[in-house]
C-alpha cells in the first residue's frame, strides 16, 4: 500500500477559474479543487448529457459561464467578474483523429483560445498564475521510445499536436510580455493518455472498451503494439494544481510533464487487462488490427517526470495497470453496482492523499 500524496500547504486562496471545466478532465479537477476547499468557476462548452460534468451534478454548483474559448469578450468579461488568482486552461479540441477531420477547428480553439485565455487573464490584475495545459504529444517524436523531457524539442505532426506545439509558443511569448510588462506567471503541463471513470470521448481506447463491454458490441483495436503513457486521471491533475502553487513564487520553470513511474504498457496490454477486470466475456467483444498507422499516430510515447518529482515533490499513485483496473472497477460500480458517480469520484480523491487500495 502506499502512503499517498500529503495535501498541500495551500498557497492560492481566492478562486480558482478552470476552463473546459464541463470536460472529463476539467470535472475530476474541479472534484478535487473542491476537496481543498477551493472556490471554483468554469467556462466551458455545454456538455453532452453522458458527460462525468453532467452525472456529477455540477450545473449550479459553482459559478460558470457556457460559452466558447475563441469569445475574447465574454472570456474577459467572465475573468473580470470572477477575479481569479490562479487560472488552469483545459478547454481544448483534445483528439488526434478528430483533428484530422477538423484540423481548422482544431487550431482556432487550441490556439486562439489560448491566446484569449492569456489575454483576458492578464488584463485582470488579481491573477498570479496561469497553468496552460498541453499533451505529451508536443515533442518531436522519431518513435525511438525515449522518454522526453521538458527541454527536448517541439514539432507538431498532425493537426492536434501541431495546434498544441502553437499554445506552447504562446506561453514562452506571455512568459516574455512578463519579463518586460509584468503580470501573472505562466506555465505549461504536459501529460498524455489520462484515463479514470466517467470519461466519455469518442476514439479514446478505455471510453470505447467500456463501451463495447456495456453493449456487448465489437471492438476493433488500432495499433496494439504502440505504447503510451498511461496514468490515472488524478495524478497529473495533482501535479498541475502543485505546479501552480510553485509558480505563485518561482519563475524559473516554463514547464512540467508528469507521467507514472510504472513501465509503460503496449495498447494490447490495456486491452487485456481491461477485459480481465471487465470479466463476463468482454473479450469476445475486441478484435485487433494486425497492421499500425503510425501515419496518423506515434508507436512510441513516454514522459519523463524526473523534475516534477525533484522539484515539486510529485508523485504518482497508481501504477499505469492499477489506473487501468481502477478506471474499468469505476465503470463496473456505477452500472451493475449502481454507486453514484459522486460517491465513486469522492472515493479516488481520498485514494490519491491516502493511497488507499493502491498497489504496485
Amino acid at each position: 500500500m502506499k502512503i499517498g500524496n500529503t495535501p498541500p500547504k495551500l498557497k492560492i486562496s481566492g478562486p480558482v477559474l478552470v476552463t473546459g471545466h464541463t470536460g472529463f478532465k476539467g470535472a475530476w479537477f474541479t472534484e478535487l479543487l473542491q476537496s481543498l476547499s477551493l472556490e471554483v468557476a468554469g467556462y466551458s462548452l455545454e456538455p453532452s448529457a453522458d458527460a462525468l460534468y453532467t452525472k456529477l451534478n455540477h450545473r449550479g454548483k459553482l459559478r460558470e459561464e457556457i460559452a466558447d474559448v475563441r469569445d475574447l469578450e465574454k472570456l474577459s468579461k467572465f475573468t473580470a467578474a470572477i477575479r481569479p488568482e490562479a487560472v488552469f486552461h483545459f478547454a481544448a479540441q483534445p483528439l488526434v483523429l478528430d483533428s484530422y477531420r477538423d484540423p481548422l477547428n482544431t487550431f482556432s480553439t487550441n490556439v486562439m483560445g489560448t491566446t484569449n485565455l492569456l489575454e483576458a487573464s492578464f488584463k485582470c490584475d488579481s491573477v498570479k498564475v496561469i497553468v496552460v495545459v498541453t499533451t505529451d504529444k508536443v515533442y518531436k517524436n522519431d518513435n525511438k521510445g525515449i522518454k522526453f523531457r521538458e527541454s527536448d524539442p517541439l514539432m507538431g505532426k498532425d493537426p492536434y499536436s501541431a495546434s498544441k506545439v502553437a499554445a506552447e509558443q504562446a506561453v514562452s511569448a506571455w512568459r516574455q510580455i512578463r519579463a518586460i510588462s509584468g503580470g501573472p506567471n505562466v506555465i505549461s503541463v504536459r501529460a498524455g493518455n489520462v484515463i479514470g471513470g466517467g470519461d466519455v470521448s469518442s476514439n479514446r481506447l478505455l471510453p470505447d472498451l467500456v463501451a463495447a463491454f456495456r453493449n456487448k458490441k465489437c471492438i476493433e483495436i488500432r495499433n496494439p503494439q504502440s505504447t503510451r503513457p498511461w496514468q490515472h486521471v488524478l495524478d497529473p491533475l495533482f501535479g498541475y494544481y502543485l505546479a501552480a502553487q510553485y509558480a505563485l513564487t518561482n519563475n524559473d520553470e516554463q514547464a512540467f510533464n508528469f507521467s507514472s513511474e510504472s513501465s509503460s504498457l503496449q495498447v494490447g496490454e490495456v486491452v487485456d487487462l481491461a477485459c480481465v477486470t471487465w470479466g463476463d466475456q468482454a473479450k469476445n467483444y475486441v478484435s485487433r488490427s494486425s497492421t499500425s498507422n503510425s501515419t496518423l499516430e506515434a508507436e512510441k510515447l513516454d514522459l519523463d517526470a524526473t523534475k516534477a518529482q525533484t522539484i515539486l515533490n510529485w508523485k504518482s499513485q497508481w501504477t499505469q495497470s492499477q489506473a487501468v483496473i481502477d478506471t474499468i472497477n469505476w465503470w463496473k460500480k456505477f452500472e451493475m453496482e449502481k454507486f453514484s458517480p459522486n460517491e465513486l469520484c469522492k472515493d479516488e480523491v481520498k485514494r490519491l492523499f491516502l493511497g488507499e487500495g493502491n498497489s504496485n
